[in-house]
């Protein structure tokens, strides 16, 4: 005991001696805190009664300016306030401001470091703030963006002096705390050390009391029960394998979540998946090889699907097996019809599957783009569906299977199929590659059960998309469509709160994975300054540089909602006619499916209202709307998206839409509005746009026009936060999610031996 005390009663003077030693060090540090929050409290003070006091200056109601100054002062910490028109005019006061705090010394009390005053009362803080009159805007050429700003003058100062008496009970205060705290430190620091060195001492005599008798030097260690019983270590080798792979998974999950990028993927797949191929399968290819006379011209297609996965599989490497579609395809291809990509830093290999013209009309543009497509979309299109092209259809899903077979370097593959083109697929790679795993992910809505039954193949469709291990939509609305088209065409069970499908003796999860874009976006996409897009933009399309300007990029599809856009700009100019001239739309629109007769008369439609829209409103100035039928490059596209004041994503109804992502993405600036459509999936992750439905004009003309009006600080926040968003929620997080299923399935099925089989 008379050792413990030695010891306890030399550290508590010590704490206590630096409790007080930097209670000091915690007086200057909770002064700055209050200065800077006083500082603060300041200006939201001088904002909130700016207006009306100019109103009572202006009105020449200085008498009143005193009583309304003293009501002011209900404010506990507010001690005085006063108001300078000028230096030499004479002080507007309430009746307790400082002699000290004249006209004439407000610079004084501008100076860092200089505004705290001794009075009465203890001590004060005397904060100057200008008071700023609005004039009308004027155009700055000077800046970097050539934006219109408004200018302000100086209306006069406002003084604003605070009691800061406050702070010296809270500086008490602190140091009691503080020294409580350090006594209650001392003390538990003590008690363990005492505890630690009787049990220390008691094991050392132990010990040598052992070793005096022998104990250790002549006998053998006595043998564990666990060692007593053979029988067990297969039991005890599989339990530690079980925990450390669960350590592992943990582990690797919250590291992975940390930051999303093409290392993370590595790590999982290399880690998590142990190093297995990855194969990815969809109808379009990531590139395309064109003839252009004794050239030969490679492409990337604008494509939403395309521009998610590229990244991944220069992240994971592996094979992509995909439709050759490109004119010179076949001339660059080895025997084995593979290409390595990209073409500048190869970094996985195409395997190209060949069409037959037949094949391809039934396929593709029959039964996917004809049939599938507007019966998923339900955009007042009506599906067709012809027995021909599902013929087709089959036989192309069976050719891609067995690419995927051939392409498969063990009997499990990771295989990820794409969207709606091969609904048969993931079941005849299952028949093949019964141990694989199979990620499918359907790239447009998915529709309600009434909508579906439209289709004569719905319970084969169906059967096919259940041969995945792990089914995928962009939002929960389309899981919840899904599983309730399963429960209500096939005999299969559901399971509503976990969203897992047992069919044919197999387990399928259904899940939701919100895809996204890259992040950050390639530098070179970034190359061009904003002001210098802005620029370049409005001289390539002869417009005024300080002209307004809108983007919409999309495919020239009925589902993009373009006609219902065009009338959206024809009613803001009726409504708000100011803008004729001001503000110009500019619409790239791609080119697709043009062998399909609905998509001829969709391309009508959009280049007859853009012609009438532009006749009705010539002012022999700039056109309201600027129409580009014609494809466009990823450089250039993020051009528009640099240039423009706003962008307008109005789909009728879309899986996710990536444009809207990918405007975010372009503007590091923090500037420029997004205008988004309720019906796609990306409203629901981007409620910091303005969220509009498409058919309705008088709301999207309001867009419209709060969107060219809306002031820089608000399009900063707004920025800002969906910047934020899909920073963090980028493609390598959506595709990281996914690989991170499956490989907790892989482990799964490891762990019983055999294929995971529903109950």
């Amino acid at each position: 005991m008379r050792l413990s005390l030695r010891f306890v009663l030399p550290l508590l003077l010590v704490l206590a001696g630096i409790a007080y030693a930097v209670a000091p060090l915690v007086d200057r540090m909770t002064l700055r805190w209050f200065v800077r929050d006083i500082e603060i409290r300041a200006e939201l003070i001088a904002n909130t009664i700016h207006g009306p006091l100019l109103e009572q200056l202006a009105a020449g109601k200085k008498a009143k300016t005193s009583e309304f100054f003293n009501r002011i002062l209900q404010d506990e910490r507010l001690y005085a306030i006063g108001y300078c028109a000028t230096t030499t005019a004479p002080m507007l006061a309430s009746r307790t401001l400082p002699a000290e705090v004249t006209c004439a010394s407000l610079q004084r009390w501008k100076a860092p470091g200089e505004q705290l005053l001794s009075g009465a009362r203890g001590l004060l803080h005397v904060a100057v703030l200008p008071v700023n009159t609005d004039t009308p805007a004027v155009t700055d050429t000077t800046t970097e963006t050539d934006t219109t700003t408004p200018t302000t003058t100086a209306a006069g100062h406002l003084v604003l002096v605070h009691d800061m008496s406050f702070m010296t009970r809270r500086s008490e205060e602190t140091k009691r705390y503080l020294f409580y705290v350090f006594m209650a430190l001392a003390a538990a620091v003590s008690l363990i050390t005492v505890v630690v060195a009787q049990l220390s001492w008691r094991g050392w005599m132990a010990g040598m009391q052992a070793l005096l008798r022998g104990e250790g030097l002549l006998r053998r260690p006595e043998v564990s029960p666990q060692s007593s019983l053979p029988g067990f270590k297969p039991i005890a080798r599989d339990l530690q394998r079980l925990i450390k792979e669960l350590e592992s998974e943990n582990r690797a999950r919250d590291e992975s979540q940390l930051t999303w990028s093409p290392d993370t993927l590595r790590t999982i797949l290399h880690g998590e998946l142990r190093g297995e191929d990855v194969i990815v399968v969809s109808n379009r290819e990531p590139y395309i090889h064109q003839r252009r006379g004794e050239m030969v011209e490679v492409q990337r297609p604008a494509s939403g699907l395309v521009t998610a996965l590229e990244p991944i599989m220069r992240a994971c490497s592996g094979t992509w097996i995909a439709h050759g579609s490109g004119s010179a395809d076949q001339e660059v291809v080895d025997s084995h019809d593979r290409i390595a990509v990209p073409p500048e830093h190869p970094a996985y290999q195409i395997r190209r599957v060949w069409l037959t013209p037949e094949e391809e009309a039934g396929y593709y543009y029959g039964f996917s783009n004809e049939g599938m497509w507007p019966l998923c979309h339900i955009a007042h299109v009506r599906p067709i569906f012809r027995s021909s092209d599902w013929a087709q259809y089959v036989a192309v899903n069976r050719k891609f299977a067995q690419a995927v077979v051939k392409e498969s370097k063990t009997r499990n593959p990771i295989v990820l199929v794409q969207d709606y083109h091969f609904a048969l697929l993931p079941k005849m790679i299952r028949d093949e590659l019964p141990d694989a795993t199979i990620i499918s992910f359907w790239h447009i809505p998915w529709p309600n059960p009434e909508s579906f039954a439209i289709c004569p193949w719905r319970e084969e469709i169906l059967a096919g998309m259940l041969g995945s291990s792990i089914m995928g939509f962009h939002t929960q609305f389309h899981c919840n469509n899904f599983v309730d088209t399963v429960d209500r065409f096939l005999e299969a069970r559901v399971d509503r709160e976990s969203f897992d499908v047992s069919f044919g003796g197999k387990m399928t999860a259904v899940r939701r994975y919100p895809i996204s874009i890259e992040w950050p976006p390639e530098p070179a996409l970034l190359k061009k300054s904003v002001p210098e897009c802005r620029s370049e933009i409005r001289s390539r399309n002869g417009l005024p540089q300080e002209h307004k300007l809108g983007i919409g990029v999309d495919r020239l599809d009925y589902t993009k909602g373009i006609l219902e856009r065009f009338r959206s700009i024809e009613r803001l100019l009726e409504l708000n006619p100011d803008w004729i001239g001001r503000f110009t739309f500019v619409q790239i629109a791609a080119p697709t499916r043009s062998s399909i007769d609905e998509y001829q008369h969709h391309e009508a439609q959009v280049r007859a209202l853009a012609a009438r829209i532009n006749a009705r409103f010539d002012r022999r100035g700039p056109p309201p709307i600027v129409l580009k039928v014609e494809q466009h490059a990823t450089p250039q596209v993020y051009e528009y998206f640099r240039a423009s004041d706003l962008c307008f994503v109005s789909s009728l109804h879309d899986g996710m839409n990536l444009v809207a992502k990918e405007f975010v993405a372009a503007r590091d600036d923090e500037r420029g509005v997004l205008i988004l459509s309720e019906f796609t999936g990306a409203a629901r992750e981007l409620p910091e746009s303005l969220i509009v439905n498409p058919y309705d004009s008088d709301q999207c003309a309001a867009a419209l026009h709060l969107a060219l009006s809306m002031p820089d600080l608000e399009q900063r926040d707004r920025m800002r936060l969906m910047r934020g968003l899909v920073a963090e929620f980028n493609v390598f997080r959506w595709a990281g999610r996914m690989l991170l299923d499956a490989a907790s399935k892989r482990k799964r099925r490891r762990l019983v031996g055999k294929p995971e089989r529903a109950d």
